[in-house]
């Protein structure tokens, strides 16, 4: 798949955590995991982003034609683009492992209530627990919409 098509999803290269019964939410073990998660993730942005910068170089042709240089033209902007995207998940990368630092880290920001184990795993950078997110979605949809 071209490096413009890839999706940015959280990694999946990660053995689900199984926490023990009487185990207390976010402990050391518990951060130590997702800060792996996340540290993983970002390395894998940041080869992405030398997959780029590579590309871009190798591929960089003056074209006689119009339509061969816009078609090449296209496909760049589309790479520049997903790269910008991935430069704000990095930056969110980046304040999620701040959040383990400072030991905030795994409880929704708008309640307080645990975000869960499973939903940090799907998605590590997750500020909301599901019920708030659906709110807040709904919420955008009815003021965009």
């Amino acid at each position: 798949m071209p490096v413009a098509e890839q999706k940015m999803e959280a990694p999946r290269k990660f053995t689900p955590y199984e926490p023990a019964a009487d185990e207390e939410y976010m402990n050391d073990k518990q951060l130590a995991h997702f800060r792996q998660i996340l540290q993983g993730w970002k390395q894998e942005l940041m080869e992405e982003v030398d997959r780029t910068v590579r590309h871009l170089q190798e591929e960089a042709n003056n074209y006689a034609d119009p339509a061969d240089r816009a078609t090449q033209e296209e496909g760049f902007s589309l790479e520049l683009r997903t790269r910008d995207r991935e430069r704000k998940l990095l930056k969110k990368i980046n304040e999620t492992i701040d959040k383990i630092d400072e030991d905030d880290y795994g409880f929704c920001e708008a309640c307080g209530v645990e975000i869960g184990i499973r939903r940090l795993e799907a998605r590590p950078t997750a500020t909301l627990c599901v019920d708030c997110k659906t709110l807040a979605e709904l919420k955008e949809k009815q003021l965009g919409g």
